[in-house]
């Protein structure tokens, strides 16, 4: 029992399923980055929480399922109870990403997305950050998608490029990064139109999930609100096209066009 590859569709990016007690608690010592891990429920005994124990170290995502969940996850039929899925990319830090800035002599510019759940809108949005410049993308660590095969085949390469930190609590990362002068823009249909904001130095930009937007604390946590101007019948724009309006908006006040 080891590490099983799942080999996704044309470009070679591998999901790896790693499945079996002593393989699994072996990819957590050595330090791989494992976004979930799916335990039986009910399974309690030593070695299974020495895994748990090593997945919560890491802030790994721990989900207890049925022998029927983990039969249909496995590839091997010899899961023995754990089931881990590993990151397709490793992440960076926060300061990876600010490190990035300071490289290239600029000032910050971050993504930070509250919530994105299509692999493909998160794919989509790291190809435009690296088009437009952003230093890095900040996602959290539960309720959105990570590093995903999809993600890195959407991104057209530009994952390789453009560092994506994942964090606890996105709202105490805006207050840690305001505190060493960053601002902070969301995007939201109630805000001032993008065109009358100054979204010059260094600032981050804020994009919500899917369907529900940014949630309340997090807008509560940024300096302002943004609004795309919109002229159609429906009232608003798909997340990857939106981070792209207001990414490139960010790029025209930052190279002073008028």
């Amino acid at each position: 029992m080891g590490f099983e590859h799942n080999e996704n569709e044309s470009k070679g990016f591998v999901e790896n399923k790693i499945e079996g007690r002593n393989a699994v608690l072996e990819a957590f010592r050595s330090g791989k980055t494992i976004d979930k891990l799916f335990v039986l429920d009910g399974c309690q005994d030593g070695p299974v929480k020495s895994i748990t124990r090593e997945a919560r170290k890491g802030d790994t995502i721990i989900n207890y399922v049925t022998k029927e969940r983990l039969d249909q996850i496995s590839e091997t039929g010899k899961h023995q109870g754990v089931i881990a899925i590993s990151a397709a990319y490793d992440y960076a830090e926060v300061e990876d990403i600010l490190a990035n800035a300071e490289k290239k002599g600029e000032a910050p510019f971050i993504i930070i997305l509250d919530g994105i759940e299509d692999p493909h809108n998160l794919g989509a949005i790291i190809r435009t950050a690296n088009q437009a410049g952003a230093h890095g993308i900040i996602i959290p660590k539960r309720r959105a998608v990570g590093l995903t095969p999809t993600v890195a085949r959407t991104s057209a390469g530009a994952i390789n490029y453009t560092p994506v930190a994942k964090v606890t609590n996105i709202s105490q990362t805006i207050k840690e990064l305001k505190d060493r002068g960053m601002w902070f823009v969301c995007a939201d249909m109630d805000g001032t139109p993008m065109y009358d904001l100054n979204l010059t130095g260094s600032i981050g930009l804020v994009i919500g999930n899917e369907g529900d937007g940014v949630s309340k604390l997090v807008k509560e946590n940024c300096d302002m609100i943004a609004t795309i101007p919109m002229k159609g019948d429906i009232d608003s724009l798909n997340a990857s096209v939106a981070t792209g309006v207001l990414a490139y908006e960010i790029v025209r006040q930052r190279l002073g066009k008028k």
